[in-house]
């Protein structure tokens, strides 16, 4: 696989350990990809001669053509966000892909469910700003699990998605909020759980821990049939460990 190369031109953080990295791409100029997939970086691991494969989702849209996003989260340790978190503006950074079998499918006229935790939202957010402005009849809805309200982010893009496109719905809980929350509580299979009463008409994509993915599949069949895309991230380290 070809090795392209990116010189990053933005670090920002969303909370406290989640952080968005903008890259120009250098070589190639430009990049072709479809939304959900990700690229992969070959990291260094201390205390090993040896490197190691990290992948991340792009986030962004295709249409951003010279561009790429990567959200990420800060595990202690961590080879690849080890990695991630110590760039600056101005590094440049060597990295392979597109690749993946998780990317966006022509569903249409199914009513579309995106289900995620935690960074898992990241491919998602590639597909919702592609979907999203050729989307018609469709009804799409996200349904996303945080821990607390320290960890939320994208809040405001969602809801201006939500005000421009009417049939887009975006709901998140909160496994362990503070004080004062008053949206859902629990684990997003839960909410999964009660929003969805029938999955005739529906095509589902999944990003998120194992458990997460494993529990909403055997739900969704327990309801019937209909096309499940998946893409299970990593809890400990990050996704492709």
């Amino acid at each position: 696989m070809q090795t392209n190369a990116a010189e990053v031109v933005r670090m920002q953080d969303l909370t406290h350990d989640v952080r968005a990295i903008d890259l120009r791409l250098i070589s190639p100029a430009t990049l072709d990809f479809q939304p959900g997939q990700f690229i992969s970086f070959e990291v260094p691991v201390e205390g090993k001669t040896h490197l190691m494969t990290r992948a991340y989702s792009i986030a962004s849209p295709p249409n951003h053509k010279s561009s790429l996003t990567l959200v990420f989260n800060r595990v202690d340790h961590g080879p690849g966000s080890t990695f991630l978190f110590g760039l600056t503006p101005g590094d440049q950074v060597h990295f392979k892909g597109p690749a993946g079998s998780f990317h966006l499918r022509d569903d249409a006229p199914r009513n579309v469910l995106f289900v995620a935790t935690g960074t898992g939202i990241a491919p998602i957010r590639s597909m919702l700003h592609t979907l999203l402005p050729k989307a018609t009849s469709q009804i799409v809805t996200l349904l996303w699990g945080l821990r607390a309200q320290q960890d939320l982010y994208y809040q405001e893009e969602l809801h201006e998605l939500e005000v421009r496109h009417p049939m887009f719905h975006s709901t998140v809980t909160l496994s362990r909020p503070d004080p004062g929350w008053t949206g859902p509580t629990g684990r997003v299979t839960a909410l999964v759980q009660k929003r969805v009463k029938t999955v005739d008409n529906f095509a589902v994509y999944l990003c998120g821990n194992g458990d997460m993915i494993k529990d909403v599949t055997n739900f969704l069949r327990s309801r019937g049939l209909c096309p499940i895309y998946r893409e299970k991230w990593y809890d400990k380290e990050d996704k492709g460990q």
